[in-house]
C-alpha cells in the first residue's frame, strides 16, 4: 500500500511538473532595435504593469548577447526562433548581393509568389525560401500539426522569419494599402476575420497627431536636437507629427510606420488573431510571434537619446501592458509562457558621439569604392570589385580568371592592405576557411554570420561608435544605424513571464540563440534544424 502511495504521489508531481511546462500558447515579441538600458533608463515612465510587472514578477536575462556580424534585423529574427547563426540559417543581412543573380536581395523576397490582400502590390511577394533551416516553430507544427502558428509585424522579415515555413499565418503591413497582407506561398486568400480588420482597423484609421503623451517635464531627453532626420513632410525634427497628413503628402503609409500609432495597431492585430483563431484553446500548445517595427524605424531616424525614442517606448510600455492583461484575462498566468527580446540594439548618432569627443565617426563608402578600384587598376590593370554591400567586398571571379596567373589570394592580399590604411576601419577579415582557425574575437564573430554562398571576399569591421555612409547623404549627420559586433548592437533585453517562470535575476552569460533552446525544452520538443544553443536552466528548474 505504501509503495502504491509513493507511485501515486510520483505520477501525480510527474504530471503537474509536465503541466507547467506545456502553457496553452506561447507569446514571443521581439522589440526591434531595443537597447538593453531602454528598460531602466525610461523605467521611471513605465506603468507597473508593463515592462515593469515582467521585470519584477518575471526572469529578467541581463547578460544577453548577439555572437555574430552583421547584428541586422533579418538575421537577428532568424537567429531568435532557429537557436543558430547566420552562418547556419543563411539570414546574413536584410539584404545581400546574390552572385548568381548579379543583384541585391532581400531576405524574404520571393518573385515566384503572389501578393495575397492587396491588389497590384509589390510588398507581397515574399517567404521564408531563404531561410536554410527550420524555425521553433517549424518544430512546433511538425511535431504537433495541430498547434497553431501566426507570425506578425510591420516589416516583412519580422512576420515570415519567425513564423517559419509551415505558419498557419505569417502577415505583414502594406505600404499601399495600409492594411496587413500576406503571400500565396503560405494561403491563397486572407483569413474573413483580417479582411474584416483590414476595413476598419488600417494606416489610415490610425493614422493621428503624434504628441508626446506626458507633460514634458517628465523626459530626459529634449526636443531639440540637430541629430535627427527631418521627415518628408516636415520643416523639422520636432513634435508635433500629423502622421495623417504625412501620409497624404507622400501618397503611402510609410511614415506611418515611424509613429507609436503603429505598434498599437499591431497590438490589436495581435488580439484580434488570438480571438478569431482561438488560440490557447486547442489540445497541443500555440504559438503567437508579434515583433514591433516602428521602434526601429523611428529609431533609424531619431536616434536613441530623441525624445520621440523615449516617447515610443513609454507608448510600448502600454501596448505590453494591453497584451497581458489580455493574456492573463484569457488563458490566466498559469495558462502561458512570454518572452521579449531584440533582434539587435543601436549605436549612437556618430556626429553627436564626435560632438562629445567620445570616438566616433563615419566611413564614406562611395569614397572607399573609388579608392578600392583605383588600387585595382594599378595593381591588376583591371577592376575587379563587382559590388560592396553590408561592408561585405564582393571581387570579379570571371575577371580574375580572365587575367593569366593571377590567383584570388593575391588580389584579396592587396585589397586588404588598402582598405587597413583607411582611417575609421579596425580590420579586415577574409571570408572563407581562414576564418575558422583565427581566434580573434572579432574574426569569431564573423565567422559566426559568414555564408560562403551570401557573404563578400572581404568583410569589413569598423572602429567603434563608426558607420558606413555615403558622402552625397544630404542627412549624413542625422539619424543611426546598426549591424556590428560592439556591444550598444549586441546586448539586448530578454524577459520571460507566466507559467512556471520564477521571478530572477540571470546575471551569467546568455546567447541569443538560447531561447529557442530553452522553448524546446517548455514544450517538449526535439531539438531543431542546425540549433547551437542551449536552454538557459534557470527558466526550466522549479
Amino acid at each position: 500500500m505504501k509503495y502504491v502511495l509513493i507511485c501515486a504521489i510520483t505520477c501525480l508531481c510527474f504530471t503537474s511538473t509536465a503541466q507547467k511546462k506545456k502553457p496553452k500558447i506561447v507569446v514571443g515579441i521581439v522589440v526591434d532595435q531595443m537597447c538593453y538600458d531602454y528598460l531602466y533608463r525610461f523605467q521611471h515612465n513605465y506603468s507597473s504593469k508593463g515592462f515593469n510587472k515582467i521585470m519584477s514578477k518575471g526572469s529578467n536575462c541581463r547578460n544577453v548577447e548577439y555572437n555574430y556580424i552583421p547584428t541586422f534585423t533579418g538575421p537577428g529574427h532568424a537567429s531568435i526562433y532557429t537557436g543558430t547563426t547566420p552562418n547556419n540559417h543563411g539570414i546574413v543581412a536584410n539584404a545581400w548581393y546574390d552572385r548568381s543573380l548579379k543583384t541585391i536581395v532581400n531576405c524574404v523576397s520571393d518573385s515566384n509568389t503572389k501578393c495575397v490582400g492587396s491588389a497590384g502590390s509589390i510588398y507581397g511577394l515574399c517567404s521564408p525560401h531563404r531561410l536554410n533551416t527550420y524555425t521553433i516553430t517549424d518544430q512546433l507544427k511538425m511535431t504537433y500539426p495541430k498547434s497553431k502558428v501566426i507570425s506578425i509585424s510591420i516589416k516583412d522579415r519580422g512576420a515570415i522569419l519567425p513564423g517559419g515555413h509551415k505558419s498557419d499565418g505569417s502577415y505583414w503591413f502594406d505600404y499601399l494599402s495600409g492594411g496587413f497582407i500576406t503571400s500565396d506561398y503560405f494561403e491563397s486568400s486572407l483569413p474573413s476575420w483580417l479582411q474584416e480588420f483590414n476595413k476598419v482597423k488600417n494606416g489610415y484609421s490610425y493614422a493621428k497627431i503624434w504628441n508626446p503623451v506626458l507633460e514634458n517635464e517628465s523626459y530626459s531627453n529634449s526636443d531639440n536636437s540637430k541629430y535627427e532626420v527631418v521627415l518628408p513632410g516636415k520643416e523639422n525634427a520636432q513634435f508635433p507629427y500629423d502622421i495623417k497628413s504625412l501620409i497624404i503628402k507622400n501618397s503611402n503609409f510609410s511614415l506611418f510606420t515611424v509613429s507609436p500609432f503603429a505598434n498599437t495597431l499591431l497590438t490589436d492585430l495581435a488580439l484580434e488573431a488570438m480571438d478569431k483563431e482561438d488560440m490557447g484553446n486547442g489540445e497541443h500548445t500555440d504559438m503567437l510571434c508579434i515583433s514591433y517595427s516602428s521602434t526601429d524605424i523611428a529609431g533609424h531616424a531619431f536616434g536613441p537619446y530623441s525624445k520621440e525614442i523615449e516617447d515610443m517606448y513609454i507608448r510600448l510600455d502600454m501596448e505590453i501592458e494591453r497584451l497581458i492583461k489580455a493574456l492573463d484575462k484569457n488563458y490566466g498566468k498559469n495558462g502561458y509562457v512570454l518572452f521579449l527580446t531584440a533582434d539587435h540594439g543601436v549605436v549612437t548618432v556618430p556626429q553627436q558621439l564626435v560632438d562629445e569627443k567620445l570616438p566616433g565617426g563615419y566611413l564614406l563608402l562611395d569614397s572607399v569604392l573609388i579608392r578600392l578600384k583605383e588600387r585595382s587598376m594599378s595593381a591588376f590593370q583591371a577592376d575587379l570589385i563587382e559590388n560592396v554591400s553590408n561592408l561585405n567586398v564582393y571581387l570579379n571571379y570571371n575577371r580574375i580568371d580572365s587575367i593569366q596567373g593571377l590567383e584570388k589570394q593575391e588580389v584579396v592580399q592587396v585589397l586588404t592592405e588598402e582598405l587597413n590604411k583607411i582611417p575609421g576601419i579596425k580590420k579586415v577579415v577574409t571570408g572563407g576557411g581562414t576564418l575558422a582557425h583565427d581566434d580573434d574575437k572579432w574574426v569569431k564573430l564573423i565567422n559566426m554570420g559568414y555564408d560562403s554562398h551570401r557573404s563578400g571576399d572581404l568583410i569589413i569591421v569598423l572602429e567603434p561608435g563608426y558607420l558606413p555612409r555615403s558622402s552625397v547623404d544630404p542627412a549624413m549627420h542625422q539619424g543611426t544605424s546598426h549591424g556590428s559586433g560592439y556591444s550598444y548592437d549586441t546586448h539586448v533585453p530578454l524577459l520571460w513571464y507566466g507559467s512556471g517562470i520564477k521571478k530572477q535575476e540571470i546575471y551569467r552569460p546568455v546567447l541569443i540563440t538560447d531561447i529557442a533552446a530553452t522553448l524546446v525544452h517548455m514544450l517538449n520538443l526535439q531539438r531543431i534544424g542546425a540549433m547551437t544553443g542551449n536552454p538557459i536552466v534557470e527558466l526550466l528548474q522549479n
